[in-house]
């Protein structure tokens, strides 16, 4: 099965040169560093051994950040290697300016590459984040006995499915991981169904964050907003936005000052986004422009990576995308972490468990049409308290964090 997953495998990256340059053409590639895919990596000028995490995307390189920080601090540890796939989680790894970690992206998963990757790094514990699970790298960690943790892992009844189909090959990969840290019972369930045999439930890592402190930057951002009751709606998804221009037009006359701030999943969308909100006759702005609020302005889009908690302190309602569409949602306790009421769709399978939890808690509420959203919105915008719950998830994602922590340094 190896032999047919690379020769599949093989054809993709024949083809691949194209598709780069398309998305590099869409801002969704880095053309100066496209190569580190291809194994052309960076100099490694520490001889020290390496401790190495990597996340698909911004979501998972954000809930590996307290860890990370933890790495920064603990002397033992001499060089922390992130890897990731996409610009905008590089991106907000830059914004950090950590001391001791260095940032390359994910090398394709062929046979050869992964066997380079790891004899340049020689790292000495190898931590693959939520659902990355990668057949050849798996095996060239097993070969060369570094122990491969799978940290906050997530597998979904869909992808449980993928994998059952070829259960002998399934088998030979997830018995690599050397620990299996899930998320989650159904993670738990799937994961020893498909052959992973240490496995230890400690608990959803996202659950851990700490709530911004104001900076200058931020401080201005109040001020920019002191006069405007904000609502926003964050890491939608295409025709989200135009859902959410559509309940701010119905309630603008109702809401004195309201302002409606959107923060879409993928910023390379925000000409289309302005595009489509100017077709239903709103006003919008871009936060890059750095210009004065107009009295005039509906729409406030924030076209920037990693500013969605300045954001989400000023407001007390947020509404979270990829629900509303079958993509199953987008995690909600960051803005929950800052006092927010949620708002989410019927589409929420990511993260279900995290989504029942802030229902117990009596800050999420599920809409489904325009006019049940606008109801929504008029009943808590004017009488919410904000920071009812922050206490509460910041003292199980301190527990969280700790027990994980705990099972990784017995690695280091």
């Amino acid at each position: 099965m190896f032999v047919i997953y690379n020769f599949f495998l093989s054809l993709v990256i024949f083809i691949s040169p194209l598709i780069v340059l398309i998305r590099i053409f869409l801002g969704k590639e880095d053309q100066n560093r496209f190569k580190e895919k291809y194994g052309f990596l960076a100099k490694n000028n520490n001889d020290n051994e390496i401790v190495w995490m990597h996340g698909a995307s911004v979501g998972e390189i954000l809930s590996i950040i307290p860890i990370i920080k933890k790495f920064e601090e603990d002397k033992k540890i001499k060089r922390v290697l992130i890897t990731s796939s996409t610009t905008s989680s590089s991106e907000i790894l830059s914004k950090f300016r950590f001391k001791k970690t260095i940032h390359q992206f994910y090398p394709f998963d062929l046979n050869f590459l992964t066997k380079r990757f790891i004899n340049h790094w020689r790292p000495k514990l190898a931590i693959f984040v939520d659902s990355e699970i990668w057949p050849n790298m798996f095996n060239n960690l097993h070969k060369n006995n570094i122990p491969l943790i799978l940290l906050n892992a997530r597998i979904t009844k869909k992808s449980f499915n993928r994998w059952k189909f070829f259960p002998n090959f399934s088998k030979k990969i997830f018995q690599k991981i050397t620990l299996a840290l899930p998320q989650n019972m159904e993670t738990k369930k799937y994961l020893k169904l498909l052959g992973t045999k240490n496995i230890k439930l400690i608990g959803n890592l996202k659950f851990f964050g700490v709530v911004q402190k104001d900076s200058t930057k931020n401080l201005i951002i109040k001020k920019k907003f002191s006069k405007r009751i904000i609502f926003c709606a964050a890491s939608t998804h295409r025709t989200e936005e135009v859902f959410i221009g559509k309940v701010h037009k119905e309630l603008k006359s109702q809401i004195k000052n309201l302002i409606t701030i959107i923060i879409p999943r993928h910023i390379n969308r925000k000409k289309e986004i302005l595009d489509e909100l100017q077709n239903i006759g709103l006003n919008s702005q871009f936060h890059t422009a750095q210009k004065k609020l107009s009295k005039d302005t509906d729409i406030y889009i924030v076209d920037t990576y990693g500013d969605s908690s300045k954001f989400y302190s000023l407001s007390k309602l947020t509404f979270l995308g990829g629900s509303l569409i079958p993509h199953g949602g987008q995690n909600p306790l960051e803005s929950a972490r800052e006092g927010n009421y949620i708002l989410h769709g019927p589409h929420v399978e990511n993260f279900k468990e995290v989504y029942e939890m802030l229902k117990k808690l009596k800050i999420a509420t599920r809409i489904n049409s325009i006019r049940n959203m606008k109801l929504v919105v008029r009943q808590k915008i004017n009488f919410l308290q904000r920071n009812t719950v922050n206490k509460k998830l910041k003292y199980l994602g301190d527990r969280i964090l700790n027990k994980n922590l705990y099972e990784i340094k017995k690695f280091i």
